[in-house]
């Protein structure tokens, strides 16, 4: 039986993150993915500021397209804000986490892939943890003193089947990758847009991407709750679909793939964070921001996180993971739980018209604004369009007050 330090359960952007840094400080580190190639689930929508690629030291090659503004189109609203220069970037997901999973296998780790986790049993001080190779079956078992669930929604080593977990605010999501002509495409290559309102998606909002390589990202996320003026929604790919027919105007397109997604978040972030020599990371313990679904570069950064804490473990300076814990709960939750509320009103409480204004008002924001609420969660910034709003209010009925005392 082999023996590792740590094995990593789940190489998405987290796993993949967790098991890089650990095989840089010399651990031997086992990550596990479960399907045979990264293509197989390459899920996700994965748009980012540009300094994330900096921050986690991320070369061009994992980088879909680069995008520089940002759109907002609501039922009758179409508001833009344009950059000189890009700000963001699009992964390209399967090739994100290809990157992590070869800078392990390069730092002299190892990455298993084709392997499903079944299991863990505790044994003394360690933690056997048993595998199947999906193409022959076999079962394997290896040995590790620190085992890590970087399972995602899935929360697969955290908990059993049987056991009772948190209750869940849970989304689904549906992406079509799609193929235009390089003259349609260029339409939409610097375009980050994303959908609101009820004719684009209730319970949610709905987007489209550039890609690369005359490609465009388009889909929908819906929250699975009821809708406080919706009462019936249509299917996710009809909403898709709505944005290929009606918005991108009929033009010739060929689709590339289609995937899908389930997103689980925990409620002020109370999900568990580990058991014994267990810890978990990334969505496994709710790293995505509810209000717009968000998480890749979270879920890395909670990875880097967690590795200083199981360095000391390791070194035998810790006995537990209670300080990961408390240092999550303290950096993310305000905002994490801001975000859930906002995300709540917007997508599940709000007429079509109120959405319609609240984009109005935001016209009068700077792109360094729109920036710092979408990504930075800076939501004092709001304040700025709600004081213009007021004072023109306020003008509009002094207005009319002194309009109707002369009339009089």
């Amino acid at each position: 039986m082999e023996c590792f330090d740590v094995v990593v359960i789940g190489a998405g952007p987290a796993g993949g993150q967790c098991a890089r840094q650990l095989t840089q400080v010399g651990q031997r580190v086992l990550l596990i993915e479960q399907h045979e190639t990264f293509s197989r689930n390459d899920f996700s929508s994965a748009t980012t500021p540009l300094e994330t690629l900096e921050k986690f030291n991320l070369p061009e090659t994992v980088i879909g397209s680069y995008w520089q503004n940002l759109v907002i189109v609501t039922t009758n609203i179409h508001q833009k804000w344009e950059s000189q220069k890009p700000l963001g970037a699009v992964f390209d997901f399967a090739k994100l986490r290809e990157f992590l999973a070869t800078q392990v296998k390069s730092q002299g780790g190892e990455v298993w892939m084709g392997c499903r986790y079944l299991r863990y049993i505790k044994n003394h001080q360690n933690t056997i943890v048993e595998l199947k190779q999906r193409s022959t079956g076999e079962i394997i078992q290896v040995e590790t003193q620190i085992l890590v669930d970087a399972t995602g929604p899935a929360r697969a080593v955290m908990y059993n089947k049987k056991e009772s977990q948190p209750n869940y605010l849970t989304g689904t999501g549906i992406e079509y990758l799609i193929e235009l002509s390089e003259t349609d495409y260029q339409q939409y290559s610097q375009d980050l847009i994303f959908f609101l309102g009820h004719r684009w998606m209730p319970r949610g909002y709905s987007w489209i991407f550039p890609m690369g390589n005359n490609r465009l990202k388009v889909g929908s996320a819906q929250l699975n709750c009821s809708h406080a003026w919706v009462n019936q929604t249509q299917t996710l790919r009809s909403y898709v679909e709505l944005l290929l027919t009606e918005y991108l105007g009929g033009i010739p397109y060929k689709i590339i793939n289609h995937h899908g997604g389930m997103l689980k978040y925990c409620s002020k972030l109370e999900d568990i964070y580990y058991k014994d020599n267990i810890i978990a990371i990334g969505d496994a313990v709710s790293m995505v921001n509810m209000l717009g679904g968000e998480g890749i570069r979270h879920g890395m950064q909670n990875a880097n996180i967690a590795c200083g804490y199981i360095q000391d473990y390791l070194a035998g300076k810790i006995t537990d993971f209670a300080g990961y814990r408390q240092e999550i709960r303290q950096g993310y939750a305000r905002t994490w739980n801001w975000s859930e509320q906002m995300g709540l009103s917007k997508y599940l409480k709000y007429s079509d018209q109120s959405i319609d204004k609240g984009v109005s008002y935001l016209k009068d924001l700077s792109l360094e604004d729109m920036m710092a609420i979408l990504f930075d969660y800076d939501f004092k910034r709001l304040y700025k369009a709600g004081f213009k709003y007021l004072r023109y209010k306020i003008v509009s009925i002094w207005t009319r007050l002194k309009l109707k005392s002369n009339l009089t």
